[in-house]
């Protein structure tokens, strides 16, 4: 699936939800979900710095296309940084370049987020963006 048609399922799926809260509560549910990033990635290298909560990012590149991961210590963290890193994952550099991450906006996902996990917000999409790059 490409970039566009990734955006377009999860802007339905999220949209079917009324409430900003409620695609929250959604995206907290997946990150129950989602299995722990391996302890071997669980690093101080591997840490986005001036989060509050720790954020572990590991950015892999195969095949001309970027893959990420990430874990957090903070489910609500785990969650929002997620949701980046599954959407661009698999993607080639160029079209992750010229995305639009502020589609969530609209969906009143990060009005619901404190400052700080705003924060971590913007610093995935930035990780994300320095690797493709990298590789474009």
């Amino acid at each position: 699936m490409n970039l566009a048609e990734k955006q377009v399922d999860l802007t339905a799926r999220l949209s079917a939800l009324k409430q900003g809260q409620d695609r929250l509560a959604f995206l907290v549910e997946l990150a129950r979900q989602r299995p722990p990033l391996a302890e071997e990635f669980r690093v101080d290298a591997n840490l986005i710095p001036g989060c509050l909560a720790k954020l572990w990012f590991v950015a892999k590149f195969r095949a001309g296309r970027c893959a990420f991961q990430c874990d957090s210590d903070s489910l609500v963290v785990k969650a929002i940084a997620g949701l980046l890193c599954e959407l661009y994952s698999n993607q080639v550099p160029a079209e992750i370049l010229a995305h639009d991450h502020t589609f969530l906006a609209p969906l009143g996902i990060t009005q619901h987020l404190t400052p700080n996990r705003r924060n971590a917000l913007s610093k995935v999409w930035e990780h994300i963006q320095q690797q493709a790059r990298a590789h474009a």
